[in-house]
């Protein structure tokens, strides 16, 4: 079984920063790309950033300039700096990839279980 464990969340004052994680396990053959997504009480998930295998990575335009997603391969970790946070960042945070596992011999799409951040004003 694939597994998505995120760590990293929690409470910040606006201006603050920080850093999410979301390590994958399990039979991993390979990881294409990797993002992390969000989701406000009320309001339907959003994308915040994804990178590829390769790097190249993509922001939603609230997030750009002070958000930073980057990965580590051999680790199968997917990282989410987050600086100058404000409150409306407020949301439960998810991490995504798409992997190919050993069980399925397939590319799925894997969910973590969400990590709360929370941004006071």
């Amino acid at each position: 079984q694939v597994r998505l464990v995120e760590s990293g969340g929690g409470l910040v004052q606006a201006g603050g920063s920080l850093r999410l994680s979301c390590a994958a396990s399990g039979s991993i053959i390979s990881i294409n790309a990797m993002g992390w997504y969000r989701q406000a009480p009320g309001k339907q998930r959003e994308l915040v950033a994804t990178i590829t295998s390769g790097g190249s990575t993509n922001y939603a335009d609230s997030v750009k300039g002070r958000f930073t997603i980057s990965r580590d391969n051999a680790k199968n970790t997917v990282y989410l700096q987050m600086n100058s946070l404000k409150p409306e960042d407020t949301a439960v945070y998810y991490c995504n990839a798409d992997i190919m596992s050993g069980y399925t011999w397939n590319m799925n799409d894997y969910w973590g279980q969400g990590t709360q951040v929370t941004v006071s004003s």
